[in-house]
């Protein structure tokens, strides 16, 4: 059976139990994975998985199944399993469904075609190749990887809804590991489209040029200083505290941001975006996973928290409209909350401004240790970090094997500038996290 056959045995057993409300949700992915190392595969995977969800409404309760096989005999039982979790369920919180006849955003993406398996191993073995040439100081330890995935994802129900999304991602992911002959380093780039238009040597030379800046490295004093994130480092702040943002953490009292929409809790300088059609997400889509519209939405403007993020259940716990950012893990996860592509805006300034404003202190471009170094709970963060001296105003010798710490909602209150510098670093899925370099002042830095 395909998904069209599936649903209508499923409808037509749900009318047969004689329940009014119910919805299917359809994901499926089909992906290739190849790697290379020492210029040679040592890693292949392909996998085709996905299923269907089935939630149904019976008594005020929201009943769960789910199966990866479409048949007539699992269309009936889907019904049946669920239906019979909705009558053991105590909860008493309201449940909803989405409504259908909503406007959706008009999509401008057309699905490519992805690569076949030969001419994916034969890019990724170029493209090792063209790490070994980028410059005579890489050597063996170089990785080359190449993805391709198609995601399919289709929603159904009861009260009108009937969506269907469909897209597909390739690319590649190189690392680039360099030596001066008495210490290595190592950068990863990414960069994602179709295969042919994916320039390798461009990637292998800046994975390469990344990676030499990083040599030669010794501990950042210890003081308090003023502190340059860079684009990746910021996005990976933002990455690790955006739980902060969901109406779900805030309603368990998981966010300091709790009851705090309408205030102050950033600098002037900060206006964080969630766009689910930004064009460096390469995932971009017009429905969440309730079916609800998606929309660009200032969740902090100018320092002022606009929004949280909201689903059907949190919206109307705290009385308002859903901000369309239902998420599923996978087609038989529950449903939670997450952005689709949350960034700080850019600034006006150029990242030589925010260095000549800090004078003399620290640039950071990668943060290590972030599931263990951070609390997305107090906002806490200690983590090793690894960038250059802001001396004078320029950027001048590399440091590494220091720890910078501090607090995520501070961090926020203390940012002075932003730089027009926006990147998304390392966007592979449906989920993205970028910004600009910022300025932020009185960090402490751990070091020698």
């Amino acid at each position: 059976m395909d998904f069209s056959e599936f649903r209508e045995a499923v409808c037509a057993q749900a009318r047969q139990m004689g329940i009014c409300e119910y919805e299917l949700y359809y994901q499926s992915a089909e992906s290739v994975s190849v790697s290379a190392f020492q210029q040679e595969i040592n890693q292949f995977s392909a996998a085709s998985e996905g299923g269907v969800c089935f939630r149904c409404i019976v008594n005020g309760k929201m009943g769960y199944a789910s199966t990866e096989a479409l048949s007539a005999e699992q269309a009936a039982a889907i019904v049946r399993r669920a239906a019979d979790n909705a009558a053991v369920l105590e909860s008493e919180e309201e449940v909803l469904l989405g409504a259908g006849g909503q406007t959706y955003h008009a999509l401008q993406i057309t699905p490519y075609g992805l690569p076949d398996t030969d001419t994916l191993i034969a890019g990724v073995l170029d493209a090792q190749k063209k790490l070994y040439e980028a410059h005579p100081a890489v050597v063996d330890g170089c990785t080359a990887q190449g993805i391709s995935e198609r995601s399919r994802i289709a929603i159904y129900n009861s009260k009108g809804l009937d969506l269907e999304y469909e897209n597909s991602v390739s690319g590649l992911i190189l690392c680039a590991v360099v030596t001066d002959g008495k210490e290595k380093a190592n950068d990863y780039q990414i960069k994602l489209g179709p295969l042919d238009t994916v320039d390798a040597a461009e990637l292998a030379d800046k994975a390469a040029r990344t990676a030499l800046r990083k040599l030669g490295g010794e501990p950042a004093p210890t003081g308090t200083y003023p502190v340059v994130f860079s684009p990746e480092a910021m996005a990976s702040l933002l990455r690790v505290f955006s739980p902060v943002f969901s109406a779900q953490t805030a309603q368990k009292g998981l966010s300091r941001l709790a009851e705090q929409e309408g205030s102050r809790i950033a600098s002037p300088a900060v206006t964080l975006v969630d766009d689910p059609f930004h064009p460096q997400n390469p995932m971009p889509i017009h429905f969440d996973a309730e079916g609800s519209p998606t929309y660009q939405k200032n969740v902090i403007e100018q320092g002022v928290l606009k929004t949280l993020l909201y689903n059907l259940k949190t919206a109307n716990v705290a009385g308002k409209q859903t901000t369309g950012n239902a998420s599923k893990a996978g087609y038989d996860s529950a449903v939670d909350i997450r952005p689709f592509t949350l960034y700080l805006a850019p600034g006006t300034q150029t990242e030589a401004a925010l260095l000549r404003q800090a004078e003399n202190g620290v640039y950071i471009t990668a943060l290590n240790g972030l599931h263990a170094g951070a609390n997305a709970v107090s906002g806490d963060f200690s983590l090793q970090s690894e960038g250059f001296l802001i001396e004078k105003g320029e950027k001048t010798a590399p440091v590494r094997a220091f720890t910078v710490a501090g607090n995520f909602y501070d961090l926020l209150q203390n940012i002075t500038a932003v730089a027009d510098n926006l990147d998304l670093p390392g966007a592979t899925g449906m989920t993205a996290f970028g910004a600009p370099s910022v300025l932020v002042r009185g960090l402490s830095i751990a070091g020698k």
